[in-house]
């Protein structure tokens, strides 16, 4: 599994990392005022509400190591488009596209942890699948940040390509294949009806769980506008130095996917949920309060320690949650919420700095980080299983 899964979502979260410190400073110098800067940003998450709901329902039918590399594939393109376009509008439909594209090898691959890992085990696979995404995160802000800086956006853009080849790569030699993720005998009706008849049957827990999983990656998303467009704008930092304010604060990250795991496999996942979301909640607060690299470092890395410690929580409820029948479709409309919320961050961020200022922006999706604790606190029953003796 650490092969086929774990090493190819690493150099992809590298990818990603890559374009956190340079997309909305790129956007940003080509004279597009916040609100734009932010959706761009939130363009992906965009793509990814309209893949999700079809992804989910061609787990039943395709491959799932077909939509992976399918999936791999579009973003890698999509990505490497970026090198060869001028302008706002172009950029944002190739972030739609991306979008598309990381539908489709995500869900797939969070399809593949629900159902090849024991219940038992679930917390600490999936955290340590969160880990080693964020191992990328911590490479690749500092890469992304240095390569703009020596080469320029478009050598940034280019080595994202080049990682999605070798995830691709990866992913087509090693990966199993597995055609679908339903239970052996189960029929069911079209792929719109199985969707429907998913959200009706489980509409009550998709409407709990959901509102604190959107909260959740809004403000996750969040930050990936308020450090980079704060430390260049407010602080006056480069494009170097904001990579690596948020690869240090990737640094606590990356360090708490094991406590994140053990915890919610030991005590349950609200344990996990709540006081991560509270810390990057408080986190994000400091922002406006920085005054400089070192501040913004500080900030950056309280966000990251509570962004670790909730390191696979949301993967793993939603894989707690899906009814055996229909992982697929569950998963699709889980994502769905979430990514309703990745979007959701940075527009709000955007539209709130321009209409108001970008501090006041920052400490609304602080709120947001808030709600969401206190949604999972009081509003979300607990999704653990009967404990195992560790």
């Amino acid at each position: 599994m650490w092969r086929s899964v774990y090493v190819p979502s690493v150099l992809m979260a590298i990818g990603e990392g890559m374009l956190v410190p340079v997309l909305p400073i790129y956007v940003a110098a080509l004279g597009a005022p916040f609100w734009l800067v932010g959706l761009v940003l939130a363009a992906e998450s965009l793509g990814m509400l309209a893949g999700d709901v079809p992804a989910g329902s061609l787990l039943r039918r395709v491959d799932r190591k077909v939509i992976m590399l399918l999936g791999v594939g579009i973003v890698g393109l999509a990505v490497a488009g970026l090198a060869a376009v001028e302008g706002v509008l172009p950029v944002l439909l190739l972030r739609l596209a991306a979008g598309v594209g990381s539908a489709l090898w995500g869900l797939s691959r969070h399809a593949f942890l629900a159902t090849s890992v024991p219940a038992r085990q679930r917390g600490r696979a999936i955290a340590a699948f969160g880990g080693a995404q964020r191992v990328g995160f911590l490479i690749g802000p500092a890469l992304g940040g240095a390569i703009a800086a020596a080469g320029g956006y478009d050598a940034a853009f280019l080595a994202y390509a080049a990682v999605a080849v070798a995830a691709f790569a990866i992913f087509a030699v090693f990966l199993e294949r597995a055609p679908v993720v339903a239970t052996p005998g189960v029929r069911h009706a079209g792929s719109l009806a199985s969707v429907a008849s998913v959200v009706q049957q489980h509409g009550r827990v998709l409407a709990a769980a959901g509102a604190g999983s959107l909260m959740a990656q809004a403000i996750r998303a969040g930050r990936k506008i308020v450090i980079p467009l704060f430390g260049a704008t407010a602080l006056g930092l480069s494009v170097e130095q904001v990579g690596w304010v948020l690869s240090l604060g990737a640094a606590f990250d990356v360090t708490l996917f094991p406590v994140a795991g053990w915890v919610m496999d030991r005590f349950g996942r609200k344990h996990a949920i709540v006081p991560s979301f509270l810390l990057q909640a408080v986190g994000m607060a400091l922002v406006p309060l920085s005054g400089g690299f070192v501040g913004l470092a500080l900030a950056s890395s309280l966000i990251g320690f509570g962004n670790g410690l909730g390191s696979g929580t949301m993967m793993t409820v939603g894989a707690d949650l899906a009814p055996e029948d229909a992982v697929g479709e569950f998963l699709g409309v889980w994502r769905l919420i979430g990514d309703g919320g990745a979007m959701g961050g940075p527009v709000v961020v955007g539209a709130l700095a321009d209409l108001l200022t970008l501090p006041a922006a920052t400490l609304a999706i602080a709120l947001v980080g808030v709600g969401a604790a206190l949604t999972f606190a009081y509003g979300v029953p607990e999704t653990r299983r009967p404990p195992v003796a560790l």
